[in-house]
């Protein structure tokens, strides 16, 4: 095969990667890392022998988040405060298609081990064969089985019951940051449901709360406290925007700090709130 065609071929399958590379990692520079190592490993192949391009490749990225999450975890371990995947904003984001894994399913996947995120992605979602898996994970098809399923409980438990619509997600996010840009805390307590938790990450590198505050009066609380320590106009709406499948905001705080919030909602109420600062995950995001 010619190093153009070779190449072309590649791109083809590039988005798909990118999108398995960061539902198995959480983050969309260390899928872009894993995905250019796999085509240097695709480019040094003998293309001609490869009888299925798509498995060939997915199982390349699969290996090799599979080494990566051995270290990423580590890290993880040293991670100041909470730790949030990198927001992906569609349908800007060329590259990682949309699919039903939000912020939420996200953070159910953490709790997985690699192997059961690696046969959970592959199988459910990206809808390989047991049998391919199987040869990518050097398991037998039985143990894949396993492993998904064991995986899939997990997932099912933080899959919300009622998913909100579109147009719904997107007025309750904007009443939110209007009730919270004014402090206006009666508001703010008509759209949040009592066991309300709120997550913020900063990785150290900004001022975000080191554990989730939870409960409704203590969100509350924060919120009404930040009013009154900056002042009205003390953050800027951007633009709204879905976030990993969740509705939310982009905005920039005085001094300059660039935010994502996205918001988990049941009932017409927030039961959860995911504030991502860190700038390392948000250097793709204009604004």
């Amino acid at each position: 095969m010619a190093p153009e065609q070779a190449s072309d071929l590649f791109e083809t399958h590039r988005p798909r990667l990118v999108r398995l590379g960061y539902r198995m990692l959480g983050g969309r520079a260390a899928a872009e890392d894993i995905v250019q190592d796999a085509w240097l490993r695709w480019s040094n192949t003998d293309q001609s022998a490869v009888n299925n391009v798509g498995a060939f490749l997915t199982r390349i990225v699969t290996r090799l988040c599979l080494d990566e999450l051995k270290s990423a975890r580590a890290r993880r371990e040293l991670y100041v405060g909470s730790w949030l995947p990198e927001p992906i904003i569609e349908p800007e984001e060329p590259g990682i298609d949309t699919d039903e894994l939000t912020m939420t399913l996200m953070l159910a996947l953490e709790r997985l081990s690699p192997l059961e995120r690696a046969a959970f992605l592959l199988h459910d979602v990206f809808g390989q064969p047991l049998e391919e898996i199987a040869t990518t994970l050097g398991r037998d098809a039985p143990a894949v089985r396993q492993l998904a399923s064991r995986a899939r409980k997990h997932v099912q438990q933080a899959r919300p019951r009622f998913p909100v619509a579109r147009e719904d997600g997107d007025r309750i996010a904007q009443a939110f940051f209007s009730a919270a840009h004014s402090g206006d805390v009666t508001a703010l307590r008509a759209l949040l449901a009592d066991d309300v938790v709120l997550h913020s990450d900063g990785g150290g590198k900004v001022f975000a709360f080191l554990r989730p505050i939870i409960g409704l009066e203590h969100v509350l609380r924060m919120y009404g406290g930040l009013y009154r320590k900056l002042g009205p106009d003390w953050t800027q709406f951007i633009r709204p925007a879905w976030i990993d499948g969740l509705p939310g905001y982009v905005s920039r705080e005085r001094g300059a700090i660039l935010q994502t919030t996205a918001f988990a909602i049941e009932n017409g109420k927030i039961t959860a709130i995911y504030m991502i600062r860190n700038p390392d995950k948000l250097t793709h995001i204009g604004g």
